[in-house]
């Protein structure tokens, strides 16, 4: 799966969610504004500036259950604002034209997924990430090192 297709899952993801004001919005404005989001500069997922952020242990065990094989952890919608940053928050609501709870709602139920499918064996990013960071083992040294409180 390329930045496109999740980006597209992750807009479906976002119109089906519980929050009624983005039911209505295109899957083309919603994928434009994940991808602003969330993309980094040479096309794929930022995932680098999500496990940047972690503040704190609570919040690297919850990444790490998206990484990882196993269930994914729910975020608090508070903790995507802590997760992401309040100015690109405040951008991705202004982006959907929606307020900024929405944005941190439907983010909150739709992050834990997109991280996962981004980094699932079919996906042509989870190979670009584990290149990046010298593979499995290197991804697995960060996380120990970012998860330690």
């Amino acid at each position: 799966m390329d930045l496109g297709d999740l980006l597209k899952v992750g807009a479906s993801m976002i119109q089906n969610d519980s929050q009624e004001s983005t039911s209505g919005l295109s899957g083309d404005l919603i994928s434009s504004a994940l991808g602003s989001l969330l993309g980094s500069k040479d096309g794929g997922l930022d995932l680098s500036s999500i496990v940047g952020n972690l503040s704190n242990g609570d919040l690297g065990d919850v990444v790490a259950s998206w990484i990882g094989s196993g269930e994914n952890k729910a975020i608090d919608p508070d903790a995507t604002e802590e997760l992401l940053g309040s100015d690109k928050i405040e951008e991705f609501a202004q982006n959907l034209g929606v307020d900024v709870e929405t944005a941190k709602n439907s983010l909150s139920e739709a992050l834990p997924n997109l991280v996962d499918q981004a980094t699932n064996e079919d996906s042509s990013l989870a190979g670009d990430l584990l290149e990046k960071v010298g593979g499995v083992s290197g991804l697995m040294d960060i996380a120990g090192k970012l998860f330690k409180s």
